[in-house]
């Protein structure tokens, strides 16, 4: 069966940072830059997109390209005879699987923000009136039930009219709407009288705040960041690598990904800081932040409900493109193992992404008392604690060995593959630090993430 292609360079860019783009740029960003001491650590996670990020997302990119297969098949096609790299394939998979159990909820919690601010439900409410909104929402598990099923039916719906009429044309718009909204909301934050200290503290490196805090945590921070922020090591890239031509060269496609997923992130600064320093509240407020925050700020200025109804629909692109792209991979990994039709393949994962979502909606009410990380954890939480801080960055240590060491696919095979084509190019030089640096700095992230 001939493999699908994507229609065009900029439809491969977009999905890939849409996969990458996520609520994590959005409130994860600005919380942690918060938390972090602002720009100091701004210019330590460029540093580690570029060293950590971009090598990392070449190798994914170059393991689906050279295979053409899903990430539960490619390693069948590129590994020695007799070795047992394909496991991973299957790791890979349930990582998909369990992200959307997860990211689904969240999903459907931005739409119901959109519909709540656009209504005008929170018009008039105080600060605990919002948290009150907030509290009653994750209260009720048959509202959160049918947003959840509405992102869901989205997801199977746009991933079922193939490759270039559904995902790469409905995502093409939204990272494009996503983008333009952002810019909008952005030059209204920094226009707000009093925003201009939100700025500095954003962007004006403090370098006596990172001391304070201590260089290795806010290192240690900035490279975790750098790492996740690309979903890497559950071949939701390698996915987009297969789609592709061989026009051009991986690394230089790498960079243009990197720098779409940051420009996301530091314009969600650019809306957030100036906004939180304009309204007196705590940058370094957490998920708080985006749920209860903000809906107080916009209640506050002019023309509020326009722009947190434009800031929530923008919140609900970022994570309906995950949910897009990871649906797709989950699609293209169950045909390569079934045969089954693209239509055939939407409607039973549509099925069991809806059911095997109902714990994590579950865990915020009648399961609420459930509560595996300790008190005040959830269902949510152990998600998000497996694919975070196991099966990511466990999947892209073994996707870098496999690319750098002659027991897997090996140096040379990867470099051919990556290089072909115009644009940047994986120079002889970094092989040093590819092959024994940068494992090295995976599994850092890895143990921190357990301990």
């Amino acid at each position: 069966m001939q493999r699908e292609r994507l229609g065009s360079r900029l439809g491969f860019i977009l999905l890939s940072a849409g996969c990458a783009i996520g609520i994590g740029n959005v409130w994860k960003f600005p919380y942690i830059t918060g938390l972090y001491g602002g720009g100091a650590f701004v210019l330590i996670y460029f540093l580690c997109l570029i060293i950590i990020g971009v090598p990392v997302l070449t190798m994914e990119f170059a393991v689906g390209r050279a295979s053409q297969k899903s990430p539960v098949r490619l390693y069948q096609k590129l590994e020695p005879e007799g070795s047992k790299w394909h496991l991973h394939g299957y790791a890979a998979l349930a990582g998909n699987y369990l992200l959307m159990m997860f990211y689904t909820s969240v999903a459907g919690w931005m739409l119901q923000y959109f519909v709540k601010t656009a209504s005008g439900q929170f018009e008039g409410a105080d600060a605990a009136g919002v948290e009150t909104i907030f509290g009653e929402m994750l209260g009720e598990p048959v509202s959160m039930m049918i947003f959840m099923g509405i992102v869901v039916a989205l997801g199977g719906l746009v991933c079922s009219r193939g490759l270039q009429n559904g995902l790469e044309k409905i995502t093409k718009f939204m990272m494009l709407a996503l983008l333009a909204i952002m810019v909008v909301l952005a030059v209204n934050s920094i226009l707000l009288d009093g925003g201009a200290e939100g700025l500095r503290f954003y962007l004006l490196p403090d370098f006596d705040r990172m001391m304070e805090l201590g260089v290795g945590k806010v290192i240690v921070g900035a490279m975790n960041q750098a790492f996740f922020t690309l979903s890497l090591g559950i071949g939701a890239m390698a996915i987009f690598g297969s789609y592709i031509g061989k026009e051009r060269s991986l690394m230089g496609e790498a960079v243009n990904v990197a720098v779409l997923d940051t420009f996301v992130a530091v314009t969600s600064g650019l809306i957030i800081f100036p906004a939180c320093y304009a309204y007196g509240v705590q940058p370094d407020s957490g998920p708080s932040l985006i749920f209860i925050t903000l809906p107080n700020i916009f209640n506050n200025i002019p023309m509020g409900r326009l722009w947190g109804s434009l800031f929530f629909i923008f919140m609900s692109f970022a994570a309906l493109s995950t949910v897009f792209t990871v649906f797709e991979n989950i699609m293209s990994c169950t045909m390569d193992l079934f045969g089954w039709t693209r239509k055939k393949t939407c409607l039973v994962n549509s099925i069991l992404i809806f059911l095997l979502s109902l714990p994590c909606v579950l865990g915020f009410n009648v399961w609420s008392g459930f509560q595996p990380l300790g008190p005040g954890t959830g269902v949510m939480d152990l998600e998000d604690f497996m694919v975070s801080n196991l099966l990511l960055p466990l999947g892209s240590l073994i996707y870098v060995l496999f690319c750098v060491t002659r027991y897997g696919w090996g140096w040379n095979k990867f470099v051919a593959e990556a290089n072909e084509g115009i644009g940047l190019k994986v120079a002889n030089w970094m092989r040093p630090y590819m092959t024994f640096v940068l494992p090295a700095i995976v599994l850092v992230i890895f143990l921190m993430g357990i301990f």
